[in-house]
């Protein structure tokens, strides 16, 4: 049992074909060779897939992110100016009332037009040393019948 039972275990002489010793020294490849490095291109090949979609969703997360925060601006700078206008809108109203009121109106005309109320006469002081002109009101209501001069001033000047 002794002599017998190491031969069985480690036998002499390998029992293996011509390919193997082959492949051994480099002659011709196995066809689990050929599987293995098949399988690895084709773990390559996924791989690489798998990495380029993988760096296209991450470009396309940061140009989302970078046309997000481009619109986020534009919709700042556009609140920004709907603020400004609803100010500019409320000073117009505000402006709008106080043209409204019976006294301005005539405050305004006094002043801006020239306008005088039916029997004061307007007077025009001229100063020479001064080229801008001074307008002074005077309420003059006459019961007389106008003068000669009154005429002429009227003819001139208007009432």
């Amino acid at each position: 049992m002794g002599g017998n039972s190491k031969s069985q275990q480690f036998p002499s002489r390998p029992e293996v074909s011509n390919a193997n010793i082959t492949s051994a020294v480099g002659m011709e490849e196995t066809a689990g060779r050929i599987r293995a490095r098949q399988y690895s291109l084709f773990t390559q090949t996924i791989l690489w897939f798998t990495g380029l979609v993988c760096v296209a969703f991450l470009l396309g997360s940061l140009v989302q992110a970078w046309s997000d925060s481009q619109l986020e601006q534009k919709v700042q700078l556009a609140q920004q100016q709907l603020k400004q206008e609803h100010a500019r809108h409320d000073r117009l109203v505000q402006t709008a009332q106080y043209y409204k009121d019976p006294a301005v109106i005539e405050n305004e005309a006094r002043q801006q037009l020239g306008f005088v109320r039916p029997g004061d006469h307007l007077v025009i002081v001229v100063n020479p040393n001064d080229s801008k002109q001074t307008r002074v009101q005077t309420s003059n209501q006459s019961a007389q019948k106008p003068g000669f001069w009154q005429d002429w001033w009227h003819t001139f000047f208007g009432d």
